[in-house]
């Protein structure tokens, strides 16, 4: 674990998680969704030298950006992206997903501490549903954002945190709050909203050094740490 030993934080009562890679263990889906759709469109991944290369860089980010990027073109993004959204939905109803060890047990132990809890993604609500459902954690959190529930981008930009808070009304600053999260967007985004703590997971998309790089000021095992760590925080605040 790094951890910013000048920072003095208390009430740490707003925690934003991701889910892919950070609650949810997809065992990579999202890559087989991506090749899957791009093939429903007549772009197979082998015809785009680099393309699985540019999703794994750019995991936590919109999906829809991604394809943007991919294809340069609104009318093909928008079609991959619905071909993307049905082939990973189908993954999800073949039982190919599965909660992160001990998640469910943090986000109710979070909670349990007077936490509010709010689980986030750049999947779309129609994905982000399926693998609620999947795994019966529909009102796990206090509440559940997609990019299109904070205008429309996703990571890296600070959006979906900064809508976590001023609709949850949990906490009165930014320092308050906590992002978690397996890749560097998470922690991009962490930083940029200005949370209190940014905690980077070694469960998903990039490695310590990833993370640490970009904006992780604790980095853990896996969200079943994070209670334990909040409560270290505000011990020694």
């Amino acid at each position: 674990m790094n951890a910013d030993t000048t920072t003095h934080l208390s009430d740490l009562n707003l925690v934003v998680l991701d889910m892919a890679g950070t609650t949810v263990a997809d065992g990579g889906l999202v890559e087989q969704a991506f090749a899957a759709a791009a093939e429903r469109i007549g772009a197979a991944p082998e015809s785009m030298p680099g393309m699985l290369d540019h999703v794994r860089a750019t995991m936590g980010e919109s999906k829809i950006t991604v394809f943007r990027h991919l294809f340069g073109d609104e009318a093909r993004a928008q079609a991959a992206n619905k071909a993307f959204e049905v082939a990973y939905g189908e993954l999800v109803d073949g039982g190919r997903i599965a909660e992160i060890p001990g998640a469910r047990s943090a986000v109710e132990t979070l909670r349990e501490q007077g936490r509010t809890v709010v689980l986030t993604t750049g999947f779309a609500r129609v994905t982000q549903d399926a693998i609620l459902d999947a795994l019966g954690w529909q009102g796990l959190a206090d509440l559940t954002l997609c990019p299109a529930d904070a205008g429309g981008r996703g990571r890296p930009y600070p959006d979906m945190v900064l809508a976590a808070f001023l609709r949850t009304g949990a906490v009165d600053g930014v320092r308050q709050i906590v992002v978690a999260g397996d890749t560097s967007y998470d922690m991009v985004s962490g930083a940029r909203a200005g949370a209190g703590a940014v905690a980077g997971v070694r469960t998903g998309a990039h490695d310590e050094p990833q993370l640490t790089a970009n904006g992780a000021t604790h980095v853990l095992g896996s969200v079943a740490e994070l209670p334990a760590l909040l409560a270290q925080l505000e011990d020694d605040a």
